[in-house]
This record gives C-alpha cells, structure tokens and sequence, in this order.
C-alpha cells in the first residue's frame, strides 16, 4: 500500500548563541562547574545539557548522565513542538541548532543502558535514527 501523504518536513531549531558561547567558554575551561553553570544560566539550551550528560558520562557517573541528557533531551521536545513538529519527522543532524537534543538523546540511550534500562536505551536509540540515522552514526549508537 503506498502512502499518498507527503513526509512531515525537517524540524530545524533557532540557534542559541549565548548558550552556545557559555558551553564553548565551559570546554575551555574544562572544569565541571563550568559545565553546571552553562546549563544553569542556560537552562533551556539541550546544547548545555548535553555537555553536561556527556562530560558526566565519560567521568563515569551513569546516573547523572541520565538526569542531565533527560533534562536537555525534554527541553529539546518543547522547543521542537515550538518550532512546528508533530511527534515524528526529520530532526537533522546537518542543522547545527538540532545537535544539542540529539546529543542528549543519543547520551540518555547510552546512560540508560548502563544502568539497566535496556527498553529506555532501545527507545532512545531508536528515537535517534528516527530523526536523523546520521545522528545514530555520528554519534555512535548502534
């Protein structure tokens, strides 16, 4: 049966440059209350909790990982409803406004996974390639 709707078009968020500077200045710094303080004085930037999950992660703390990429993961849905998405439909990676919630998308899949939540991790994973499959590769998820 062929689908005769066309697709829902791509979702592109607005850029944030002052977000976008308080998490360029925090990976300069390189310190964690760096990081804490982007997100805190940029609270709906997905691209500062994204830093935030992702540095927690790699210092191998799971579950603050988690509650940071699903702050900046549920911040990044209310800006897409913002911004006219309905649910489903393309969120590129190519679009560098869109990478902070893919990140934290992407970054809540692996967190979840490492504490035990495989059908979150699967849910998540899956979310992300349905966006953009380039995010899952970009970004490593399988």
């Amino acid at each position: 049966m062929q689908n005769l709707l066309p697709p829902p078009p791509a979702t592109l968020l607005t850029a944030d440059a002052a977000a976008d500077s308080a998490v360029a200045e925090a990976t300069r710094l390189d310190v964690d209350h760096a990081y804490a303080a982007a997100a805190g004085q940029h609270p709906t930037s997905s691209a500062a909790w994204a830093a935030l999950a992702e540095r927690a992660f790699e210092a191998d703390q799971p579950v603050a990982a988690y509650a940071y990429a699903r702050t900046g993961y549920h911040r990044g849905l209310d800006q897409l409803r913002r911004s006219g998405w309905k649910g489903h439909g393309p969120v590129p990676w190519s679009h560098e406004p869109n990478r902070g919630f893919l990140r934290c998308l992407s970054t809540l899949a692996r967190a979840a996974e490492s504490i035990g939540e495989a059908d979150e991790a699967a849910r998540c994973a899956q979310f992300l390639r349905d966006c953009d499959p380039v995010a899952g590769d970009a970004l490593g998820n399988a």
